[in-house]
């Protein structure tokens, strides 16, 4: 979903890179996505030895998405926390991307590229070390800080999705509805956001602009399908008549 987001939001070649057990699969299921299968664990999980193979692709790319579908492994947290620290391109984490961060802030001193953490609540208080109740009274705070600290970009995911940029500045989406509390929504997300810096957009816009562009798909859903019941592949084609409106009105 990552990968045929990324498309569906302009990015015009899209490599998705999986544990060679799945690459067949994956052939199948992303018809539109160029695939690559890395070198994987015993267990079928992916480990330090696709480090390699990941940097050596990102050499010939724009941008890297990494966390969706990884999994918990710990030799996958391994994995993570290198390439967090030595991607040579612009990189946005997500899922469990993140929870293998958390408690590992020192990865993101003196890396080569921006970084963009799409955490919700829950994985945003595992970075913090703190409750997602926490983390829910005072949404504002948590993501400046994480930002201004880490010199990163947060998106804050929840109710008025939040965007937080290193220099303390902070953005409050105003697209987007209830019905997005389901499963998918956010690798649409992280494809979303990595498509459009694959495009050459800065990461700070194009953070903002992603966030924007998946609510506002969402918002067009509720108001034709109804409130709730419509999935996040339809929110992802959705995404370029969104893209169409925004143009329009620009």
């Amino acid at each position: 979903m990552t990968a045929a987001a990324a498309l569906r939001i302009g990015a015009g070649l899209v490599t998705l890179a999986t544990p060679a057990s799945l690459h067949a699969i994956m052939e199948t299921l992303t018809l539109e996505a160029m695939t690559v299968p890395l070198p994987e664990t015993g267990a079928g999980t992916l480990g330090p030895s696709a480090q390699d193979a990941i940097l050596g692709l990102a050499q010939a790319k724009s941008c890297l998405a990494l966390g969706p579908g990884l999994g918990p492994a710990p030799e996958t947290g391994e994995l993570v926390r290198e390439l967090a620290r030595s991607s040579p391109i612009p990189t946005v984490i997500d899922a469990d991307g993140l929870n293998h961060l958390a408690g590992a802030s020192e990865v993101f001193k003196n890396r080569p590229a921006d970084t963009v953490l799409t955490p919700h609540p829950g994985e945003m208080a595992r970075l913090l070390g703190t409750t997602a109740a926490a983390v829910q009274c005072d949404r504002i705070a948590c993501a400046r800080d994480l930002a201004t600290a880490l010199n990163l970009h947060v998106v804050l995911k929840g109710a008025r999705t939040l965007i937080a940029h290193p220099d303390g500045t902070v953005y409050i989406n105003p697209t987007g509805n209830s019905g997005m509390a389901s499963g998918g929504m956010g690798d649409v997300l992280t494809g979303a956001l990595a498509g459009l810096i694959a495009q050459g957009i800065r990461s700070d816009l194009a953070a903002r602009a992603a966030v924007y562009l998946h609510g506002a798909a969402a918002d067009h859903l509720a108001r034709s399908v109804g409130p709730w019941g419509y999935l996040a592949g339809e929110v992802m084609a959705a995404l370029p008549g969104q893209l169409m409106t925004l143009f329009a009105e620009a």
